[in-house]
């Protein structure tokens, strides 16, 4: 089979779209033929070897974490799940990922696909819908009528927290840049702020939030000024820049590390189906363009979510 793999740390040119092994399925285990992995950030960061104290990985390594695909081979000890099924997973993140023609997935993992969308844009789906989830209902705790502020809702992680937000009655502020605006408008949000207008604090003034959910990368500084937006008592939530340690005003400071919750990627397969989210892909592109994806993805030039095709 083809996979895209690198041999070593290092910048994106370690990519190399070369013949590999084709896996197979060991107890527990189901054999994926891929039909779409979309591309994450986290992906630039094991690459470049920045989590590698924590994710170290065993090379050669196959990059991506989010998989749609159909099962082909099944492992022993699985139940419920047969040749033919469309799935998708959030994979390990030190396992062999789904950049590749095929790839082998935990049975627990996987869930149904959603059948409302074409199966290789379900592979947008997993580690950014998990994410917005987990942050919003498991560590903001976000109940119907919570003022929510979104910092970076044109993201894949914003997209979902902002439609999850809406669908749970939070009245969603969301930053977002111009070629953002009409897709964060249409998921929902009451308010749109442009960042690279009007800086956050001038924008709401003396406005409050009961939860702040930090989604960009950004100097401490600059975090600790959105961690002064919350309300006494409420929870400043961040999947990228850690908050501040003790902000006082009995504000909890939550940094996300994101899980493979087969249930919860279920549910959010559900409400694709039901019409209640939307995934939204911007760009279709050959798994052999990874490499260069990824420098895009650097330089801040990648509008939207993108589907790696094999």
């Amino acid at each position: 089979m083809k996979a895209m793999r690198y041999h070593t740390y290092g910048d994106s040119d370690v990519l190399v779209h070369e013949e590999a092994k084709r896996p197979a399925a060991g107890p527990g285990q189901v054999l994926l033929r891929v039909a779409g992995t979309s591309f994450n950030m986290l992906d630039v960061a094991l690459r470049a070897g920045i989590l590698r104290a924590t994710v170290p990985l065993t090379f050669p390594h196959v990059p991506n974490c989010d998989v749609a695909g159909v099962v082909v081979e099944v492992g022993d000890g699985v139940a419920g799940w047969h040749a033919g099924d469309p799935v998708i997973a959030l994979l390990p993140p030190d396992a062999p990922g789904a950049a590749a023609d095929y790839v082998v997935a935990p049975a627990e993992a996987l869930a149904a696909a959603p059948g409302a969308v074409d199966l290789a844009d379900a592979s947008a789906l997993p580690l950014a819908g998990l994410t917005a989830w987990q942050a919003l209902f498991e560590y903001a705790e976000l109940r119907s009528g919570h003022r929510l502020l979104i910092n970076g809702a044109g993201g894949g992680v914003g997209g979902y927290a902002v439609q999850l937000a809406v669908r749970a009655g939070a009245v969603v502020t969301a930053t977002a840049s111009a070629r953002s605006r009409d897709r964060v408008t249409a998921y929902g949000a009451t308010r749109i702020i442009d960042y690279a207008t009007t800086p956050i604090r001038r924008a709401v003034g003396d406005q409050r939030f009961d939860t702040v959910l930090q989604l960009v990368r950004d100097t401490p500084e600059q975090t600790a000024l959105l961690a002064d937006l919350v309300a006494d008592g409420g929870t400043f939530v961040s999947t990228a820049t850690p908050g501040p340690g003790d902000p006082g005003r009995d504000v909890r400071v939550r940094q996300v590390l994101v899980r493979s919750d087969a249930a919860q990627l279920a549910e959010l397969a559900a409400r694709v189906d039901a019409g209640q989210i939307r995934i939204d892909v911007a760009r279709r592109r050959p798994l052999r363009e990874l490499a260069t994806v990824h420098d895009e993805a650097v330089a801040g030039r990648l509008a939207g979510k993108t589907v790696l095709i094999p």
